[in-house]
């Protein structure tokens, strides 16, 4: 089939442009991705390849008012994964429970915070122990994705004595996430869970560091150092209470290991607290990095209710306590003296009509 000379010459000019308009839209298309969204992909594959590994900040020191610790921050150590997925966590903490004793519970938390915050390493052991790091660092080639690294440990030198005022931190829940209270918090930090720590936490937090490391395409840590320039974490200040140590270990001993109740001492001209104590007591140090299990059925089981505030939560009739008032009162409007008896003697209380008041 032959074609007229124009005709040729037409379709050549039209094959022309077609090759013209898509080499501009080639040369465009480079244009627009490597100058103008040059960032923008320099960013992302940035994300790809570095990693972040939090880095706990040391929560405030807090004081008595003589400047006694009550609670500060000892040297301890975290147990982290990083996984570019569930299945991949999974089969690396099953490798690893071959090498340490790992619990399904433990798993399971694991990746419950994997998925609470898949870009961040799931913690596996928030307090590791020292034994545990030992064993690790030598088998550290077998999980590439390992990250073992120094993390403040919260720490009360005297724990059972300021358990009812102090209170403890552990790891933020999903409830607290969730919560306006805890809003930018993210899984894995550890919080003030009761007393000074829970209500003084916006203070007592500190300001959480990064650290980079840089991963292969299938999640795997190839470096550590040097990735990027690491965000060192910040200390929060120090809080100082109005609590006098020795007055509350003096508290404490008055009560020993039998008595159950609760003492507040305050100050009256300023109503300054100094001591607060409700008994049984616990051991706060014991919440550190999750309680154990044996130790907390204990605690529930106590018929005692130690993990009952009663100095702060318990109520109670006033019963003698408001003897003291009356007596002073009477004494100085001159109708009694301190020679004076009650002419019936107190039975617990006092029957009116058809009722008795205790």
């Amino acid at each position: 089939m032959s074609f007229h000379p124009n005709e040729m010459q037409r379709r050549a000019r039209l094959a022309s442009a077609l090759l013209f308009l898509a080499f501009v839209f080639l040369v465009g298309s480079f244009f627009r991705t490597q100058v103008l969204q040059h960032n923008q992909y320099a960013l992302q594959s940035e994300e790809n390849r570095l990693r972040e590994v939090p880095l706990p900040a040391p929560r405030g020191v807090i004081y008595d008012r003589r400047g006694q610790i009550l609670a500060e921050n000892l040297p301890g150590y975290s147990v982290s994964l990083l996984a570019p997925g569930v299945d991949s966590l999974r089969a690396a903490l099953q490798r690893l429970s071959g090498t340490i004793p790992l619990s399904p519970e433990q798993m399971n938390q694991a990746v419950r915070r994997f998925r609470r915050a898949p870009n961040r390493p799931a913690v596996i052991f928030p307090d590791a122990s020292f034994d545990v790091v030992s064993v690790l660092e030598e088998h550290r080639v077998e999980f590439p994705g390992l990250i073992i690294q120094s993390s403040p440990k919260r720490y009360y030198p005297d724990g059972p004595a300021m358990a009812a005022f102090v209170g403890y931190t552990g790891e933020v829940n999903e409830d607290e996430l969730a919560s306006a209270t805890f809003r930018g918090y993210k899984a894995g930090q550890q919080v003030g869970k009761d007393g000074l720590e829970r209500q003084y936490e916006p203070l007592l937090r500190g300001r959480e560091g990064t650290r980079f490391v840089e991963v292969d395409a299938r999640g795997r840590v190839v470096r550590e150092a040097g990735a990027r320039q690491d965000l060192l974490p910040e200390a929060a200040a120090p809080l100082y209470t109005n609590i006098d140590l020795d007055l509350q270990k003096y508290v404490v001993e008055l009560f020993g290991d039998s008595l159950i109740g609760g003492v507040v001492a305050m100050e009256p001209a300023t109503g300054e607290v100094l001591a607060l104590h409700s008994a049984p007591t616990f051991d706060p140090n014991r919440f550190i990095g999750g309680i154990p299990a044996d130790y907390w059925r204990s605690l529930m089981d106590d018929p005692r209710r130690p993990l009952y505030n009663k100095a702060i939560k318990g109520a109670y009739a006033p019963g003698s306590t408001w003897k003291l008032a009356t007596a002073v009162m009477a004494i100085g409007q001159g109708v009694a003296t301190l020679d004076d008896h009650m002419p019936v003697a107190c039975t617990g209380g006092y029957q009116y009509g058809n009722r008795r008041f205790k």
